[in-house]
């Protein structure tokens, strides 16, 4: 059973070029994994293959995830709450290749997930902070768990943006319109403004 409530993602590629940041909002309707991801943002990349493509995905004020892409690079990728996000379909394809899991695990998991990106009996705990709080220190500490689920807290390569003045420390920090303060560090704000 569902509550009916449809989730809503924003999604958007920023890729680097001579002149400054260009923003593209993307549908990710035919993305199924990291590397369906990867190829979208080399195709968007404006100047080039060794562009660099960042991917902004947000669910809401529940989680936030980056993915970067540099040229022919393998994808660097980032996720704010992974407990949270592998509750969703694009948020469970980001931390399941982050750890490591099967491929057909993930797309049998994919299955169990409803259309608007959400398991059955889960209603409105990703848009809850308190909940997303309770997550980060949850019982089994900093990591959430111990047998292969994802974590409560952050997954990934936090320093993924610091080269372009994004601090670790500060992604971690991030929450609320985190991807418009990342934009804003980038010099892309106002070119993500015009896709949001």
């Amino acid at each position: 059973m569902t509550s009916g409530r449809v989730t809503v993602y924003f999604a958007a590629l920023l890729a680097r070029t001579e002149d400054g940041w260009e923003a593209s909002d993307t549908e990710l309707d035919d993305v199924e994994t990291l590397s369906d991801l990867a190829d979208l943002a080399r195709e968007a990349a404006a100047d080039g293959a060794d562009d660099t493509v960042l991917v902004f995905i947000e669910q809401e004020d529940a989680w936030f995830g980056v993915v970067r892409v540099d040229g022919e690079e393998d994808p660097r990728v980032f996720v704010s709450n992974a407990a949270v996000a592998a509750r969703s379909s694009y948020g469970a394809m980001l931390t399941d290749e982050l750890l490591g899991h099967d491929q057909d695990d993930e797309e049998d998991e994919l299955d169990t997930l409803d259309l608007d990106g959400t398991e059955d009996g889960y209603e409105d705990e990703a848009a809850e902070p308190d909940d997303v709080a309770d997550a980060v220190d949850g019982p089994d500490g900093p990591d959430g768990s111990s047998d292969g689920a994802a974590p409560a807290g952050p997954l990934g390569e936090s320093a993924i943006l610091a080269d372009l003045g994004v601090s670790e420390r500060r992604l971690l920090a991030l929450d609320g319109d985190a991807l418009v303060t990342i934009a804003d560090a980038l010099g892309a704000a106002e070119v993500l403004e015009a896709v949001r």
